[in-house]
This record gives C-alpha cells, structure tokens and sequence, in this order.
C-alpha cells in the first residue's frame, strides 16, 4: 500500500492493527502502530481518523504506564478538538466520555461533568446506542 500511494488504507490499516494490539493487551505494540498512522496522517494531511487514532492511542498509553496521565490527556484533548472541528458529535462524545471517564479516576469529578454534560445534552434522539448509554451512565455516576 505505501509503494502503491494508498496512504488511507494504509493510515486505516495501522489503526485497525492498533485497535487489535490494544484488545491484545500489546499495548508497546499497538503505540508503534497507532503512532505510525498519526504519522501517516499528518504526513498526509489526513484528518479522518484522528478522533479515532488518538482515542486508542490514549488507552494504549494508559496501559503502558498507567501513572503517566497527562500524555493521555493530551491525546483525548486533541480528539475532541478534531471531532469539534470536523462537527462530529458522536467522536466528540466518545472522546469525551473517555476524559471524563480519566478525569473521575483521578477525582476531578466536577471537571469531568463540566465537560461531558454539555457535549451529552446537545443529543435529541439515539439514546438506545451505547455511546449515548456509556455516556450517561458516567454522568450519572459523576
């Protein structure tokens, strides 16, 4: 795919790969693969997926070193700006359910609903899909 000039097949196939590792528990492994596409992406100029790329690669980072937070925070926080941008409210609100999701297990509780409560309450309808459940049930909790 790189020699053939596919670089979005290639971006979608290093974040799947990623996606895999991460449910694999290979979490070094999936790093290198899901840093990789934010590569490819940015060398590309290709924003498609980096709601998506940047979500898994902060799990990825959660589990390599679970106290180094803030390189995972930073992750999450570049994914809501991208969903924000690209107007994609489900990305958005997924990746905002995983900083809140962060932010409650290191009791920035009140932080946590100010963000995921506004993003949450812009939804009128397709509250049965499960981002919409995950997300209320975190708020509820918080």
């Amino acid at each position: 795919m790189r020699r053939i000039g596919h670089q979005n097949f290639l971006l979608r196939a290093h974040w799947l790969m990623a996606e895999a590792l991460l449910a694999a528990a290979r979490y070094a492994e999936g790093l290198q693969e899901v840093d990789d596409a934010i590569d490819i992406a940015a060398r590309a100029g290709v924003a498609l997926l980096d709601t998506r790329l940047h979500r898994v690669r902060a799990g990825l980072l959660l589990h390599v070193d679970p106290s180094g937070t803030q390189a995972a925070e930073v992750s999450l926080r570049h994914a809501i700006a991208v969903a924000q941008g690209q107007g994609a409210k489900g990305f958005e609100l997924q990746a905002a359910t995983d900083l809140a999701r962060l932010w409650s297990e290191q009791r920035k509780r009140t932080e946590a609903r100010n963000l995921l409560a506004p993003i949450y309450e812009q939804f009128t309808e397709g509250f049965a899909e499960p981002v919409l459940r995950e997300a209320k049930a975190l708020l509820d909790a918080l």
